[in-house]
């Protein structure tokens, strides 16, 4: 037994030799060839793109070809630039792969000395906020790589993921839309209340996750199936159709949808309808990611084609 222990590798030589292999796997993620990533790699149902952080600027409102309204929420991208290509090999030999990103230059001098050098080893900028997003492994992009608003391709969808506005400590009827007590008779002042929440002697107490009155809002949200009405690459203008949350000016994790594009696409493709697997009108994606080259031979503005027949004309 004891001669069976020494001819074993010991735990700390293990251990290093999986770091070794993690960080050779790592060093060959930052080492992707920008040419062959950028002419050879294609789109598959399979594959998992990066997703963009973007501001939200606020909503607006745009017509569409029959003269319909359209409400629309504005995100643009200030510089929004990779950061580091992550690959991580978990304890049952899977790999985790993702795609580190920075987005909106900040001074350096207001900058970690950490954060200094791990931007100085990518060769940008420091930035406010650094985030990843998990992607195949077909889908890394080089390191100081800058993208665009063409990563997102009018008329396909995309889920944004925010902080939610916070409404500070709300009643019952505002936080779970309660019908409230009656409004004229058989009430004293409690129009408003929760009414009863207990119980009999038995159990004698209030189950946990009763709907009570408590903070509202001020959490992380995610917004699924936006659609994308119209791309400006000049000013980096991503108009996605409805709502977003949070605060104007805030940071949105913008991402393709997983439902309406992802999983759609993988049913579609295992089906064979094939001319289905992208959203009508969307022919294909940029990838690995859509960058500023791409921008130089497109058009500044390009806006997705109405996907519905026109209101004002009277069905038969």
């Amino acid at each position: 037994m004891l001669g069976h222990w020494a001819l074993a590798p010991r735990p700390r030589q293990l251990l290093s030799q999986c770091r070794q292999f993690s960080t050779t796997r790592i060093a060959w993620a930052r080492t992707v060839n920008p040419s062959t990533s950028a002419t050879s790699a294609k789109w598959t149902p399979n594959s998992i793109r990066t997703g963009l952080i973007a501001r939200k600027r606020g909503m607006t409102a745009i017509w569409d070809d029959h003269g319909a309204r359209v409400p629309v929420t504005v995100l643009q991208l200030e510089n929004c630039q990779v950061t580091k290509n992550i690959v991580h090999v978990r304890p049952d030999r899977t790999e985790y792969h993702a795609v580190q990103l920075g987005a909106s230059d900040r001074p350096k001098r207001t900058t970690t000395h950490q954060m200094r050098g791990h931007f100085r080893k990518a060769r940008v900028k420091p930035k406010y906020i650094v985030k990843e997003f998990p992607v195949t492994p077909d889908a890394h992009v080089p390191v100081g790589t800058t993208l665009s608003a063409i990563h997102f391709v009018p008329g396909q969808f995309v889920d944004v993921i925010a902080d939610s506005i916070g409404k500070g400590f709300q009643g019952t009827m505002k936080r779970w839309n309660f019908k409230g007590l009656r409004a004229s008779h058989g009430v004293s002042v409690s129009h408003r209340s929760a009414g009863a929440t207990g119980q009999h002697q038995d159990p004698g107490r209030v189950w946990p996750g009763k709907k009570m009155a408590g903070r509202l809002g001020g959490e992380r949200t995610t917004v699924q199936n936006l659609p994308v009405v119209r791309v400006d690459t000049s000013l980096d203008l991503i108009f996605v159709k409805g709502a977003v949350p949070g605060v104007d000016d805030a940071h949105v994790l913008v991402r393709d949808a997983k439902k309406k594009m992802l999983c759609l696409a993988n049913a579609n493709q295992a089906k064979g309808l094939y001319e289905s697997v992208l959203p009508k009108g969307v022919d294909d994606l940029p990838f690995p990611a859509g960058t500023k080259e791409m921008v130089q031979s497109l058009p500044p503005v390009i806006e997705a084609p109405s996907k519905r027949s026109s209101p004002f004309i009277p069905r038969e």
